[in-house]
């Protein structure tokens, strides 16, 4: 599994926004925006999962608007959450245990 597969990207996205819950602490946006820490992926990948995320009832507080040119583009996203569902979705799905092994690997051979 790549560090940009589908997968990868939604786990860590879940991951974080789902400890953030428990800590009862603000998301630092900057790190799940296209770019970001945790989303090392181009603009049009990264809306991608989010619109699918946000349709599947896995994250709430974005919002998307379409413009002229066709392109989505997502508002909102200091106010995005985890859902319950996100977090069924996070503690029981067999690919996330697989992307969740694949980063542990990355990280046990990457420096810092």
């Amino acid at each position: 599994m790549a560090k940009d597969d589908y997968y990868v990207i939604v786990y860590k996205i879940l991951a974080y926004l789902y400890v953030k819950l428990k800590a009862w602490e603000d998301i630092d946006q900057y790190l799940i925006m296209p770019g970001g820490q945790f989303c090392k992926i181009n603009e049009r990948y990264w809306t991608y999962i989010m619109i699918h995320m946000l349709r599947g009832g896995y994250i709430e507080g974005i919002s998307t608007t379409r413009t002229f040119g066709a392109e989505c583009i997502v508002n909102n996203l200091d106010c995005i959450q985890i859902t319950p569902r996100g977090i069924d979705y996070l503690c029981n799905n067999s690919l996330f245990e697989k992307a969740k092994a694949f980063l542990k690997d990355v990280k046990e051979i990457t420096p810092s």
